[in-house]
């Protein structure tokens, strides 16, 4: 069971990390959007914002096919850390009943930011990532 728990948290983290880079370019005003309202408005340029979302692409698939795991995962911690803290609102007051601007929807973010951390703590234990085999 822990062999394909890890497995499909791989996938479905690597996942996400593909699916947000994919916006940048298929959606940059939504992207735009994000860093307004969640980032004071940090890369909310188009260029910058389809930079960060190849980077985003290209970590996703390293964590997906698990290659390069111990330079993969601690950056998609740091990301998925600055996603959290970027909702921090919703993580603490999903409900809003007394932080303006959260939402229960986001909440997810600290399960991801979590099950990001367990990646990289059980690094050793992902029998099914490509580098543990190439090893082996």
């Amino acid at each position: 069971m822990k062999r394909w728990g890890l497995f499909f948290l791989r996938l479905t983290t690597g996942w996400l990390l593909v699916l947000w880079g994919i916006d940048k370019f298929q959606n940059v005003a939504h992207g735009q959007a994000v860093a307004e309202a969640f980032y004071f408005g940090i890369g909310t340029q188009a260029v910058v914002l389809q930079i960060f979302g190849a980077i985003q692409i290209l970590l996703g698939a390293l964590v997906m096919l698990g290659l390069q795991r111990r330079r993969a995962y601690p950056v998609m911690l740091a990301v998925l850390l600055f996603t959290t803290i970027g909702v921090w609102k919703s993580i603490i007051d999903p409900w809003g009943w007394f932080l303006d601007g959260s939402n229960v929807l986001f909440y997810p973010s600290a399960i991801i930011a979590a099950g990001a951390l367990l990646l990289w703590g059980m690094i050793d234990e992902d029998e099914m990532a490509l580098d543990a085999k190439m090893t082996s």
